[in-house]
């Protein structure tokens, strides 16, 4: 995160992000920036050349941090956050989102901020919720008031009704938080991948289903290895099935239907009318490539659309549209266009 505050290296990094997100079956997504107004602006108007829909976050931190990456007081912060907020008003498809690292990283008075902010722009927000069971431990110390890591959230008024919000991860929620996602109407960002490399745990997505909950999947970049939407999909059935094994045999392991909901409108609905293919819905679709995968019959269309989800990677995409947008269309007789 410190290396953001070079530009010439924000530059280069963002760069690279923002190819590899173009070229991949992403057509939204909310991303985390870093405490750097500059260069969470220069990530934004790449993202807004690319033609795809984002949600950015300038992330907020103000303690439990080195002190080149603190925003000093609730002030400080309120200020920042304002200052960012004029700068983005010049973006079309990309839209700033409120982003509180998480609450270790936040006093009482940086929430407060954030959440003078959100009143007065209305904006959604993001964070990070319930990911490990020290980082519960280590909430429930920073804020014995609280009844737990949600309420930490919602007693500042940053938890769903009129500020929209999705959470990241939810590994360990409790069962009075599940009924306070779905009451709010939270939306969680399951990120599979980072459940396994940084062996949090593995997100209850049957529970979460099962009450109601509002699930998409996530990459998560720092936890996880690569943007492919594909692979966040087989990941999510995969880690449910382990945890159907090894936590709780009632929990049924999550289908591909399932799964590919979450990837398209489970998470695009965070977004409004996006993440289908009905009628009155923005217009976002990638187009795929089977040829990799010849077979030696005729696939019925529910087959080809297996084969697709479970072997196709970003290198298999043809077209992608945002919002009725042509974000690319690659002639394969000249290769892929730049």
């Amino acid at each position: 995160m410190a290396r953001a505050g070079d530009l010439e290296y924000a530059d280069r990094a963002y760069d690279l992000f923002v190819r590899d997100l173009r070229e991949s079956a992403t057509t939204r997504a909310c991303i985390f920036g870093t405490i750097h107004a500059d260069a969470t602006i220069l990530l934004m108007e790449k993202l807004e050349a690319s033609g795809l829909r984002a949600m950015v976050g300038k992330v907020t931190m103000n303690r439990n941090c080195p002190d080149f990456l603190n925003e000093g007081s609730g002030a400080e912060v309120g200020d920042h956050l304002r200052d960012w907020l004029k700068r983005s008003a010049e973006f079309k498809r990309v839209r700033p989102i409120l982003t509180p690292r998480f609450i270790p990283s936040c006093t009482d008075e940086a929430m407060r901020a954030i959440a003078e902010v959100q009143r007065e722009y209305g904006l959604p927000l993001q964070s990070h919720l319930s990911e490990n069971l020290d980082e519960i431990d280590w909430v429930s110390r920073l804020c014995p008031d609280s009844i737990d890591y949600a309420d930490a959230y919602e007693r500042f008024g940053l938890f769903g009704g009129d500020c929209p919000t999705v959470m990241a991860h939810c590994v360990h929620p409790s069962d009075r938080e599940i009924r306070r996602y779905v009451e709010r109407d939270i939306f969680v960002a399951h990120c599979p991948e980072s459940n396994v490399n940084i062996a949090s745990g593995i997100a209850p997505v049957r529970k979460l289903l099962d009450a109601g909950v509002r699930v998409g999947l996530g990459s998560d970049v720092a936890g996880g290895s690569n943007l492919s939407m594909f692979a966040a999909i087989r990941l999510a059935i995969r880690s449910s099935k382990l945890y159907w094994h090894m936590v709780d045999r009632d929990a049924k392991p999550v289908t591909l239907d399932e799964a590919l909901y979450a990837a398209t409108a489970g998470g695009g609905a965070f977004f409004g009318k996006a993440g289908s293919l009905e009628a009155g819905y923005e217009f976002d679709a990638v187009v795929v490539s089977g040829s990799r995968f010849p077979s030696p019959r005729v696939l019925p269309l529910r087959d080809a659309l297996e084969q697709v989800l479970y072997l196709a990677d970003d290198r298999d995409i043809e077209a992608k549209y945002a919002a009725g947008d042509e974000i690319f269309a690659h002639d394969r007789t000249k290769g892929r266009d730049a």
